[in-house]
């Protein structure tokens, strides 16, 4: 049974362009205890959205896991995983149509957005994909 996640990142550092562009991509530099648990529970082909944070704030597009976790080669006391994109939505949705959303309003991006590995229930992943189309 797929499980369902969103990841978060700066398009200025890395964007859903560059993903593209890569391919596959470990995602690397989680520096947050709960967000490496999350990332310890992703399994080969959960589906992933790609958010754009601080520039944009919108989900772009959807990844799948391709590599469970494995050490961060960047300091390996924490955790990645490979993602792969999948494809773009349709219509980006954005953190201010999400939180107008009453199904979305316990999804961590509203309650802890500070998080930059989150998982989403089925429903919220396929309310988000509606919102997309």
């Amino acid at each position: 049974m797929a499980n369902y996640w969103m990841v978060k990142q700066e398009p200025t550092a890395y964007s859903w362009d560059d993903f593209v562009k890569d391919g596959k991509t470990d995602w690397t530099g989680v520096r947050n205890f709960k967000a490496r648990l999350f990332l310890k529970d992703m399994k080969l082909g959960d589906k992933v959205y790609f958010y754009h944070s601080v520039v944009g704030k919108e989900i772009v597009g959807i990844a799948e896991v391709t590599k469970e976790a494995f050490p961060d080669p960047t300091d390996t006391a924490w955790h990645a995983v490979e993602l792969t994109p999948s494809k773009p939505l349709k219509k980006p949705v954005t953190l201010a149509a999400i939180k107008e959303n009453a199904a979305l309003a316990n999804i961590y991006l509203v309650r802890q957005p500070r998080f930059s590995v989150m998982p989403l229930t089925k429903d919220e992943f396929q309310e988000i994909l509606s919102m997309s189309k």
